[in-house]
């Protein structure tokens, strides 16, 4: 797939903004399901080779019963309606986050679609359910055979993000890709998500693009000034 974009995005807002149009949280959920084809869709003209997707964490267990059931249900539904399209625009699909606890059909759904769409290689779309960053840490240590470091932990957990977005207003990271997010440039926006498209995305790469990315060195062809050696002579 080439040495493109590796970003991720936490797709938040979804019930409020359906709340605030006075319709049932679920009817934000289905409005987000647009948001997912119209971003996955510009995703390779902007340069972004692997995309991952915060669609349900771990501690949303936690909410009402019928919106997880109606959650559920829509995953389902888009796996199977959405795979052939993935497919056709060479669109690689993988579920990342435990499966052991999602209803039998959707786990069924997930892996008819993943190997419907294993021969993509113009994006890999990771979209992460029942998901915990701490937890995949965790159990990538546990299951590294010789001795866990920073190599064997990266091979289990994926790819670095160079961008992550966060839509909705919210400034957190809520368990999502900890690990990976290390040096990944951060973008927040008020936009809910279903109101996210193929623009705000492009303002996001370009964000990214004008970013200087350091990763803890000092910018290429810096010169310390007199004082600043001064200042580090005194440190010493």
């Amino acid at each position: 797939m080439g040495q493109g974009i590796h970003a991720a995005i936490i797709m938040d807002g979804n019930g409020r903004w359906a709340l605030e149009r006075g319709q049932p949280r679920i009817a934000g959920h289905r409005a987000g399901a647009e948001s997912v084809r119209r971003v996955v869709k510009a995703s390779p003209e902007l340069g972004i080779t692997s995309l991952t997707l915060y669609a349900f964490s771990s501690d949303n267990w936690s909410r009402p019963e019928p919106e997880v059931t109606a959650l559920m249900h829509l995953l389902g539904h888009f796996l199977r309606s959405e795979a052939e399209e993935l497919r056709q625009s060479g669109v690689r699909l993988s579920i990342i986050g435990r499966r052991d606890r999602l209803p039998a059909k959707v786990v069924e759904a997930v892996e008819w679609a993943e190997g419907h769409t294993a021969g993509g290689w113009r994006l890999h779309l990771r979209v992460a359910v029942d998901y915990s960053a701490r937890d995949q840490i965790l159990s990538a240590a546990a299951s590294a055979k010789t001795g866990a470091s920073r190599e064997t932990i990266a091979q289990v957990l994926g790819p670095d993000v160079d961008l992550l977005i966060r839509t909705g207003g919210e400034q957190r990271l809520s368990d999502f890709l900890l690990w990976e997010c290390a040096y990944a440039e951060l973008i927040f926006t008020p936009r809910m998500w279903p109101d996210f498209d193929a623009s705000d995305l492009k303002r996001a790469v370009d964000e990214f693009h004008r970013r200087e990315r350091r990763f803890g060195g000092v910018p290429q062809g810096w010169v310390p000034t007199r004082e600043v050696s001064t200042s580090a002579r005194w440190l010493r």
